[in-house]
This record gives C-alpha cells, structure tokens and sequence, in this order.
C-alpha cells in the first residue's frame, strides 16, 4: 500500500501561485497513476488534475486547465501541482490520491484507492 502526504498549501492573494507538493510512504508512488481533487466548504469533492504513472499523460479539469500544471518525478518518488493565476473559487482543501492499475476514469475519485489527507488552500476575495 501507499499512503500519499500532501504539503504546501497556503494563503495568497488571488492572482497568486502555490506549488502543492505529495509525498508517499510504503510503496512507491510509481506504481500508481495520481490525482488531486478538492472540496470546497458545502461543496462535492471534484476533480482537479490527474497523471498517469509515466507522467506521459495528463488531464485537467476545464476550470483549471491553463493555470494548474500537474508533474511528477518518479525518481524522487514526489507530485506536484502548480498553481498560477489563483482565483477565490480555487479555495478549497486539496487531496492527492493514488489509483491502482487498471485506471479507468482517473477523473473519477472511485478509481482511486489512496488518499491523503489534504491541505488548505485559501485565496480571499
């Protein structure tokens, strides 16, 4: 099993950037495709970004594409999320999760298995 940690969450003003970071112990986390997903108060958790275990395919959801870039380095056994051009609806509590082979819909939180257990991300309107 892994167990994904995620770190690097914050307050900035809108317009701003933050680079969340997932970490994992156990195994490591180039055994699974990863994904972040984020909740905000009174709201469904929703995809945010996903990659596959190579790195060799991603995918964002459309309120973010342009602004978020999901990486991960395989050798550092670490993901990361950027996050430019910050806007007060990007608040929310941001999880990273693993999923095991075979992805079907890594937009979906049901393929994943993993999850941390989130960080705050906070930008005031």
């Amino acid at each position: 099993q892994v167990q994904p940690v995620e770190s690097g969450g914050g307050l900035v003003q809108a317009g701003g950037s933050l680079r969340l970071s997932c970490a994992a112990s156990g195994r490591p986390l180039s055994d699974y495709a990863m994904g972040w997903f984020r909740q905000a108060p009174g709201k469904e958790r929703e995809f945010v970004a996903a990659i596959s275990w190579s790195g060799g395919t991603t995918y964002y959801a459309d309120s973010v594409k342009g602004r978020f870039t999901i990486s991960r380095d395989n050798a550092k056994n670490t993901m990361t999320l950027q996050m430019n051009g910050l806007k007060p609806e990007d608040t929310a509590v941001y999880s990273c999760a693993a999923s095991s082979p075979p992805d079907y819909d890594l937009r979906s939180a049901d393929d994943y298995e993993y999850w941390g257990q989130g960080t705050q991300v906070t930008v005031p309107s």
